[in-house]
């Protein structure tokens, strides 16, 4: 006999294969079970398209009557690009519904639930929590703080090295490890490197994959826009690009830049969060820090990274003018150091994938 839990893990594993489709929205999965048995089930497949719970009770039909439905985020209670998701379910003659957790956006926070409870419905929250809330870390981050989720990428060796002293750094891990990073571009609105990358390696930053996947926006933090007219990021025919600068720009280099298709965003100083609060603005919701290790220091010191995922290869390179993947400004003590919990360590071929999330 399957339980709660078992049937909802059925719906958080559905709600993760939209993982990246759904941006700005979250993803959800439903499950309508009557007499231990699936007699209906959705996803939310696109921003803009019917949520989870239609597609399960469309599924379902008549067989909905008297069933249970297990949905990962509460039902919504509120119109936007679609009606309430709350209605349907207290009109749909289920007699049971358990939620994996609360929708954290202020504008349902609990409505949905309280407008089920209140029409007879017996509601269970909670139900594998926790897994719930990490499948929707993007979308809790983006409604508590209006700016994109932070995800810092770093390919490192065993002695925390990520280029030797000429900046050469290919490749450092295996095949398996770059192609699970594609999949993570293919996942992401936007993917962030500084000026430094882009003269160092002329990187094209986009999605490769044996199938089309999606190709992430290319943001490039270029505060005097040295950015040279033909790198490859500055072609907008494949992927979108947007650099964000200053004032001190020059003002003729912005106009040809923009004439190739690249968005400029101005800030008043080259400030981390400033620029993360003007790229939500530009509807992206989540980003793949994949700079060197100044912006990638700037980026840690200035806790604007809520997740690391550090992919460590089985070699060592040495040297004193090896660069490391955080530089910046020295600190004194250990003290100083920014805390990480240790989420996950997997292998990756014949690499070691360390995710971790600041404490």
């Amino acid at each position: 006999m399957k339980t709660d839990q078992d049937f909802m893990r059925m719906a958080l594993d559905l709600a993760a294969t939209a993982k990246g489709k759904t941006n700005p929205n979250p993803v959800v999965g439903a499950i309508l079970v009557k007499d231990g048995m699936i007699v209906g089930s959705g996803i939310h497949r696109k921003a803009g398209e019917p949520h989870a719970e239609v597609h399960a009770f469309h599924m379902a039909g008549e067989h909905a009557l008297g069933a249970t439905l297990y949905v990962t985020l509460e039902p919504c209670s509120h119109f936007g690009k679609t009606p309430p998701c709350a209605n349907l379910v207290k009109d749909s003659g289920v007699k049971r519904v358990v939620v994996a957790t609360e929708d954290p956006n202020p504008s349902v926070g609990g409505k949905g639930i309280n407008l089920i409870k209140n029409a007879g419905i017996e509601v269970e929250v909670g139900v594998l929590k926790e897994e719930a809330l990490k499948l929707n870390e993007r979308f809790i981050h983006n409604m508590i703080y209006e700016m994109p989720f932070v995800i810092s990428k770093v390919a490192m060796t065993l002695d925390g090295k990520i280029a030797a002293y000429t900046g050469h750094s290919k490749w450092i891990t295996g095949e398996e490890a770059r192609r699970e990073v594609h999949e993570l571009r293919n996942k992401v609105d936007g993917i962030l490197v500084g000026v430094g990358t882009v003269l160092a390696d002329n990187p094209q930053l986009t999605t490769r994959l044996e199938v089309q996947g999606k190709n992430p926006i290319r943001i490039i933090m270029d505060s005097n826009l040295r950015i040279p007219l033909d790198a490859h990021v500055a072609d907008c025919t494949e992927a979108a690009t947007i650099i964000v600068t200053t004032k001190e720009r020059n003002d003729e280099k912005a106009k040809l830049l923009m004439k190739k298709g690249v968005k400029i965003l101005t800030v008043p100083s080259m400030n981390g969060k400033v620029a993360l609060k003007m790229l939500y603005k530009e509807g992206i919701t989540d980003i793949l820090l994949e700079g060197g290790s100044e912006i990638n220091a700037s980026f840690m010191r200035e806790k604007l990274i809520q997740k690391y995922l550090v992919y460590v290869a089985p070699k060592i390179l040495g040297g004193k003018s090896s660069y490391t993947p955080y530089r910046g400004e020295d600190v004194e003590t250990i003290n100083e150091a920014v805390q990480l919990r240790y989420a996950d360590v997997e292998k990756v071929g014949e690499d070691l994938k360390i995710t971790a999330y600041p404490l």
